[in-house]
């Protein structure tokens, strides 16, 4: 009995046995990890870029240790991100700073490996420029850009290329020129229309923006009156018998002429007869010549013997009204120099001649007792003054 009972025990024991064992075995076999992890390798290029510039991002390299590798999970730093099943992409930076580019890799094997890389991506100078919106000809136009900045805070570099319609370096282009490199320029005008130009600020990372800038420059307005005004010039001198003086003057340099009265005056002699002198004027530009001889004085009345010549109606009267000039002085030339209102301009050449001085000596070689006289010239000249008062536009 004892031995039928030792063998069912044992056969018990062993059927336990095995019932253990086998729950052990199961549970070893799901314990145990048998992945294998990839090793990530990551290479970018470039690593320092500008704002809006792309960088190659390289994880060929990479090994899935066992397996192969299924997945490559790109992280850029800068919020995007994307996944690969090839280890080669690329990324545009938008915006600047300093990004940290996570690279995963997993392998078949559900593996995976991380690796990292700092990208740099410097900003773009923020171009700050002002002008007037207002500009009239003859105006200096104050163009600044002293409120520009970088983001990192360096120091900025102005190169501005004031006017692209005028090539000042000689290269033949007309739009690369350096005319100032201050953050403000002052640039004169002096005649109405636009003027294109460009300004480029740089950052010591060599990071640059362009901006072009339109001045739109208008004419000036005058209200434009005429006033009649009378000048006056006198010459007094003495001439011995068959000299001649001259004197020049310009008085349409001042307006436009109208008329004029010239007026040679002898001293009186105190014989009869009167000198004969000549009294001429020529006005060059236009060729205009006019001579007039000196009549007998009334040696009663004490008057003098004299000459004279005049003109009148030379010119057209000046209209008033308003125009619109790049300035003041270019507006008095065209009202001066119009057609049909230029008589009398330019040089005007005065002469007086002694053509006899009587009486001559009675017998030859006996002193000449008149030999000469004393004269006074005086020359009257009535203008047209233009009078110009600058106005706003309504």
């Amino acid at each position: 009995m004892w031995h039928i009972l030792s063998r069912r025990t044992i056969r018990s024991l062993l059927m336990v046995g095995l019932l253990i064992c086998s729950s052990f075995a199961a549970g070893c076999t799901g314990g145990l990890n048998f992945t294998i992890d990839p090793r990530a390798n990551l290479t970018a290029y470039p690593i320092v870029i500008q704002e809006g510039e792309t960088v190659t991002f390289d994880a060929r390299e990479s090994e899935p240790v066992e397996g192969v590798i299924t997945q490559y999970i790109w992280d850029f730093g800068d919020g995007q991100s994307a996944e690969t099943t090839t280890g080669f992409t690329s990324h545009r930076y938008e915006v600047f700073g300093i990004f940290t580019a996570e690279l995963t890799v997993v392998n078949d094997q559900g593996g995976q490996d991380v690796a990292t890389t700092i990208i740099n991506v410097n900003g773009a100078p923020i171009l700050n420029l002002t002008y007037p919106d207002s500009i009239r000809s003859g105006d200096s136009v104050r163009l600044d850009a002293s409120n520009s900045a970088d983001p990192e805070g360096d120091e900025l570099s102005f190169e501005w290329d004031l006017n692209w319609a005028s090539d000042s370096d000689g290269d033949g282009d007309m739009r690369n020129d350096v005319d100032a490199t201050e953050s403000t320029v002052l640039l004169p005008t002096n005649r109405s229309g636009t003027i294109q130009g460009s300004l480029t600020a740089t950052d010591s990372a060599d990071a640059s923006v362009k901006q072009l800038f339109t001045l739109i420059i208008s004419s000036r307005r005058y209200e434009v009156t005429w006033e009649s005004k009378e000048i006056e010039f006198s010459w007094d001198e003495y001439l011995d018998q068959g000299q001649e003086w001259e004197g020049n003057i310009t008085p349409g340099e001042d307006g436009r002429v109208t008329a004029f009265l010239g007026v040679l005056e002898l001293q009186q002699d105190v014989l009869a007869p009167q000198d004969n002198f000549t009294l001429s004027v020529l006005i060059v530009d236009e060729g205009y010549e006019e001579s007039a001889q000196t009549g007998e004085g009334n040696f009663t009345s004490n008057e003098s013997s004299s000459a004279s010549m005049s003109a009148e109606n030379m010119n057209p009267a000046g209209d008033d009204g308003i125009y619109d000039s790049d300035s003041e002085e270019e507006l008095l030339q065209r009202l001066l120099d119009s057609s049909g209102n230029r008589s009398g301009q330019g040089t005007w050449i005065w002469s007086v001649t002694a053509q006899q001085a009587d009486p001559d000596p009675l017998f030859e070689g006996t002193p000449d007792p008149d030999p000469g006289n004393d004269w006074t010239l005086t020359v009257t000249v009535t203008l047209l003054i233009p009078k110009l008062t600058e106005i706003a536009y309504e």
